[in-house]
């Protein structure tokens, strides 16, 4: 009877943590929505932001995270997914093994802020590249990379090593294993790391303050032209993105409107990043209905 009471007492608890944890959101989501949804608006979404002035945009800003995210997943993606396979199905010294995962922790615990640094020294500084869309997406890069890494090994070590063996069997390399049986097993979990990853990317603002940049210059989405600065595609112009945006918005109140530009775009932010974490459940969810059969 005593164990029997204190399984109960012990499983209250569980769920009660876990409902504090799920009232702290819930609540937070009500006041972000609260806040920000008045001053959400068509020209809010697509205008640019005034320095002095109230009535302002977030069109450029928004357009600058989106495009230094894709930049930057461009760059981590690839050695993300190539880092992995060689932990898990190629090293066979696990010494050198240890060493990378221990390289890896260390990176996924620095602080965005000593990231952002980092990448100022030696991006902005050292090769030259100013402030930049190029310098965030690398120092971007950087701030994924642990967190891809450590998401894409655990997808690809959960699949069976009967599947590897059963590759092998029927005559396939080691890489041809990786690619057609390996991969196509787990792609469901590596695309779900990847989505959250890039939700995660896009609401940082730390590491791109000093790599990206505090302004926004004008856009002219009619010139394509990557050597212009006006361009939207030119990644050597400075890019104040959402997250940064919000932080300056905050701390210098140069604009009468501030509170509202503020609590219009934390909502946008909020969405999107919901978005991102939506995507990754329906998407991963999908993709391994499809490739299992059920």
């Amino acid at each position: 009877m005593k164990a029997k009471k204190i399984d109960r007492l012990m499983t209250g608890v569980i769920y009660l943590m876990s409902a504090i944890i799920v009232a702290i959101l819930i609540a937070l989501l009500i006041y972000i929505f609260g806040a920000g949804l008045p001053h959400i608006n068509w020209h809010f979404l697509t205008g640019a932001a005034q320095s002095f002035r109230a009535g302002g945009g977030i069109g450029t800003q928004l357009f600058n995270s989106l495009y230094l995210l894709i930049l930057s997943m461009l760059v981590s993606i690839p050695l993300a997914i190539g880092i992995a396979i060689y932990l898990s199905e190629y090293t066979v010294n696990q010494k050198l093994t240890n060493l990378i995962s221990s390289a890896i922790e260390v990176l996924s615990s620095l602080p965005s802020i000593v990231v952002g640094l980092f990448g100022f020294l030696i991006f902005v500084v050292h090769f030259h590249f100013s402030f930049s869309i190029l310098s965030g997406a690398l120092t971007l890069t950087i701030f994924n990379l642990p967190l891809l890494v450590r998401s894409i090994t655990d997808a690809l070590q959960t699949v069976s090593l009967n599947q590897r063996e059963a590759g092998l069997a029927l005559g396939l390399s080691r890489w041809e294993t990786v690619i057609h049986v390996i991969i196509p097993e787990c792609l469901p979990a590596i695309i779900t790391g990847i989505i959250l990853a890039a939700g995660r990317v896009f609401g940082e603002a730390a590491a791109l303050i000093y790599t990206a940049g505090q302004s926004a210059p004008p856009l002219d989405f009619t010139n394509w032209n990557v050597l212009s600065l006006s361009s939207p595609l030119n990644f050597m112009r400075p890019a104040e993105t959402l997250a940064v945006h919000i932080w300056k918005v905050n701390s210098e109140g140069l604009i009468p409107d501030a509170s509202a530009v503020s609590a219009g775009s934390s909502l946008v932010l909020v969405i999107v990043v919901l978005l991102f974490n939506l995507a990754a459940r329906y998407l991963g969810g999908k993709l391994y209905k499809h490739l299992t059969g059920e």
